[in-house]
């Protein structure tokens, strides 16, 4: 995270660009990621991305559509897209100049599976005829920052759009309420597991809430 420039999870930052470009290597991808002020950990690629991207189950055959939630520059929708190259891989930020980084990247990469899509804070859509629901698998680094309140909203919103048996696998620094994130997503119904922890971060998988009386499938 580049605490410096706090406007990563803002719309429209206001820091001037200032564009490079990163590397990302894992045992099975190499990529170049472009990157700029203004976005989630311009700068390099975080632990914490690293992490799960190092840890997190293989995405399961036959999944069709994943979520980056808070793509940022791309780092995880790229890795989706080309560890499951005949799904659909959206990737969604509020931040206007992350989604077109994503975007950009993906081109870069052959990660042709990418849709980078702007919402708004409420998790809709900028474009109103795109559907953003039924995902399989999520993988998200959350904006903790946004505050606890926001936060929650976050998650309720985009984890209620998994598939009946879908799973997002989430990383949060411990030091920053990873433990007690998890407790909160087990009381809302979301059964939380902790996968691991290293260097100060810690992976949860979360498993689809049952759809409450009433509500339509």
């Amino acid at each position: 995270m580049v605490e410096s420039h706090p406007q990563y999870f803002e719309p429209k930052p206001q820091v001037a660009s200032r564009r490079r470009t990163v590397t990302l290597e894992l045992e099975d991808l190499s990529l170049q990621l472009a990157t700029d002020t203004g976005v989630f950990s311009g700068d390099r690629v975080d632990p914490g991305t690293r992490l799960l991207l190092q840890e997190a189950p293989a995405l399961p055959p036959g999944a069709a559509r994943l979520l980056d939630l808070g793509c940022g520059y791309g780092p995880l929708a790229v890795a989706m897209a080309r560890r499951a190259p005949d799904a659909e891989v959206w990737a969604v930020d509020v931040n206007e100049r992350a989604v077109a980084l994503c975007a950009e990247n993906a081109a870069a990469n052959d990660a042709a599976g990418v849709r980078a899509v702007l919402v708004d804070a409420e998790g809709d859509p900028v474009d109103p005829a795109v559907t953003l629901r039924g995902f399989d698998v999520i993988w998200s680094n959350p904006p903790i920052r946004i505050g606890k309140p926001a936060l929650h909203r976050l998650l309720t919103t985009w984890l209620d759009r998994l598939s009946d048996d879908g799973r997002a696998v989430l990383v949060v620094q411990k030091h920053l309420g990873a433990d007690s994130l998890a407790r909160w997503m087990d009381e809302q119904g979301w059964t939380t597991t902790r996968r691991t922890s290293r260097a100060g971060y810690r992976l949860l998988d979360v498993s689809a809430r049952p759809p409450s009386p009433g509500t339509d499938p």
